[in-house]
């Protein structure tokens, strides 16, 4: 068995052009674009990186994009007023603050200050609980990408096994609560977890986001099993010359000959984690706006 490539770059392309298809007609009903603001702080190059293609991609998607950057220097008080700023502009319909922060600033207070109708990542104490009771909310994007990944590759998930190996709050315990959702029967992993690669083997889907390389082996895979590998790692690459590295997920690469799909790192995961962030801020316009998606004639439902 060779598992089948879960191409997460052509999911979040046609998730990106529905984003825009809504960003277009909210923009004729409300007279404005949707708005996203991002803070970055400092200069970590990754950070940079990655708030260029946040960037990029939201006007692509026809959707306004602000960003704010500001040095290492800057205090907690500073970052939040920025955040506040930003509450309070009604041309600004998400709010997204770049982690991670430098140490002298409390990243939880910093988020907690963001209007949970704009936490287009989802973090805020309000957000989390939305999601916790069922509630209308804007979910966590990276967690909610693994589960349209899953339902992309195997439809409807009703009854099915998944074991989410990782319980941090921006990945593990939403994502067990997104795939609850879904009618899954959920299972969180974790360093105390007991003959680990035994319950892997029962998952119908995996999901690995514990943030080290290949931890996941082949045979902790049930055969023909959906794996999403949220795991971004850098890793020495000694073809690449002195210093070189690439890019390695949680899983095992070889894991491949057992599972029935999975997604590759890079390509797999992270561009869903942009598409998301993009559905997110179209949806907070429309709530904002008192516009309801499902109305909109494009299949906003499923962005």
């Amino acid at each position: 068995m060779t598992a089948s490539i879960i191409d997460g770059k052509a999911i979040a392309a046609d998730i990106d052009s529905r984003a825009r298809a809504a960003s277009q007609i909210l923009a004729r009903i409300a007279g404005r674009k949707p708005g996203l603001a991002v803070v970055l702080i400092g200069d970590d190059p990754a950070s940079d990186v990655y708030v260029r293609n946040k960037g990029r991609r939201a006007e692509a998607a026809d959707m306004r994009s602000l960003e704010i950057r500001k040095p290492a220097t800057t205090t907690e008080a500073e970052v939040i007023a920025i955040v506040r700023r930003f509450n309070d502009d009604p041309s600004v319909d998400g709010i997204l603050v770049q982690m991670p922060l430098p140490d002298h600033i409390d990243a939880g207070r910093v988020i907690a200050s963001i209007d949970p109708d704009k936490d287009v990542d989802g973090l805020t104490p309000v957000s989390a609980g939305r999601l916790l009771l069922g509630q209308a909310g804007l979910r966590p994007c990276t967690p909610a990408g693994c589960v349209m990944l899953a339902e992309r590759t195997l439809g409807k998930l009703d009854g099915l096994s998944v074991v989410v190996i990782g319980r941090s709050i921006l990945v593990g315990k939403p994502a067990a609560l997104l795939f609850l959702e879904k009618n899954c029967t959920v299972t969180i992993a974790h360093s105390r977890t007991r003959d680990l690669p035994e319950l892997c083997r029962t998952a119908d889907i995996l999901i690995a986001a514990v943030g080290r390389p290949a931890f996941v082996k082949p045979d902790w895979i049930k055969p023909g099993a959906c794996v999403i590998d949220v795991g971004i790692n850098r890793i020495p690459a000694p073809e690449k010359g002195e210093g070189g590295t690439r890019l390695a997920g949680d899983v095992d690469p070889a894991a491949a000959e057992t599972a029935g799909s999975m997604t590759p790192v890079p390509g797999g995961v992270g561009p869903m984690t942009i598409a998301l962030l993009l559905r997110n801020t179209v949806q907070a316009m429309a709530m904002r706006e008192g516009v309801d998606l499902p109305a909109l004639p494009v299949k906003t439902a499923n962005l």
